[in-house]
């Protein structure tokens, strides 16, 4: 490509690519599922113990689009792929900012962080594009091994393996992208941390491939917008958050206006003190085929004091006392 994709002010301090600071937008106060309110509700997210409602974590993928671009160029476009454990959540107002280590010449995969003001991680991953050797953030995760799962309630009827069937999906610029996602991608287009031309449905033609490029933190938004609707039996109402993800191009860009299927497999289950995480891998293929054009790794853990029958259903389920 010869025009950048993004006019955003890049350091180079030898060791690292460094963004500006930006200050995200958060888009889901009015977001629904299980017909309640979500973690991104400002009531909500108090009574279970956060700041105020959370700003969903792939909208900080924006930020390290122009420095995953600046390494690899077009690459970063076609097979792209962030990987990430969330470890700090970030609220409207806070400033983040995106890091990218330098890697050695020739390199397709390298480690990322973002960070808050106070120096505190937002995230840690890796970012890579087709041909790296190492694996990436998230494969390392599942490597080493997750907490086991014991005695589930909120995923007592879910199970590693089971599958959803296919469906359609596609985002138009108007859409607005459901109850999960109250929002159309120009409403997100008018405060992204990172605009590009790209992402305009003026000047997109004039890119390589010809039509608008879906910016990558709308990649998630894309990939769950059929979540609630073909989903896995997890029990509710409880409310969720994104612990961990991973978003991987294999033939990107994908485009808006353009239709696409999807199936999802649950491919892991683990627990923490506070949540039990079911581990989704949704792949996306061209319609009427199995060419898969993108795939997503996405923890969603279910925090357990968020389900208000949780101690007597896992006693009814397991047969011992409530803990």
């Amino acid at each position: 490509m010869l025009r950048r994709a993004f006019e955003t002010e890049i350091l180079d301090d030898g060791v690292n690519l460094i963004g500006p600071w930006r200050s995200p937008r958060q888009m889901l106060a009015e977001q629904v599922y299980d017909d309640h309110v979500s973690i991104h509700d400002d009531a909500t997210a108090q009574r279970l113990g956060f700041k105020g409602g959370t700003i969903e974590g792939p909208t900080h993928f924006s930020q390290f689009a122009p420095l995953g671009e600046r390494l690899w160029g077009d690459a970063w476009f076609e097979s792209g792929c962030l990987s990430a454990h969330y470890r700090n959540a970030a609220f409207e107002g806070e400033e983040v900012q995106a890091v990218i280590v330098k890697p050695p010449p020739g390199a397709r995969e390298t480690e990322i962080r973002m960070i808050k003001r106070d120096r505190a991680e937002v995230l840690r991953g890796t970012a890579s594009v087709a041909g790296a050797e190492g694996p990436t953030a998230l494969e390392r995760r599942l490597a080493e091994g997750l907490p086991p799962l014991q005695d589930p309630a909120i995923l007592a009827d879910v199970w590693v393996g089971m599958k959803t069937a296919r469906q359609r999906v596609r985002m138009d610029f108007d859409q607005t992208m459901g109850a999960l996602y109250p929002f159309s991608l120009r409403r997100k287009l008018a405060v992204i941390t990172e605009p590009s031309w790209l992402y305009d449905l003026e000047t997109a033609s004039e890119n390589q491939w010809g039509l608008v490029v879906i910016p990558f933190e709308m990649l998630s938004v894309l990939f769950q917008y059929t979540a609630r609707d073909d989903g896995f039996p997890v029990r509710g109402p409880a409310v969720g958050l994104f612990a961990d993800q991973e978003i991987r191009l294999v033939e990107g860009p994908l485009f808006v206006a353009e239709d696409y299927e999807l199936e999802r497999e649950v491919v892991a289950m683990s627990a923490s003190r506070r949540t039990e995480s079911l581990w989704v891998r949704t792949s996306v293929m061209r319609p009427g085929s199995n060419r898969v054009v993108a795939v997503m790794l996405l923890n969603l853990a279910s925090l357990k004091d968020s389900y208000a029958p949780y101690a007597r259903e896992r006693a009814a389920i397991h047969g011992h006392a409530p803990p």
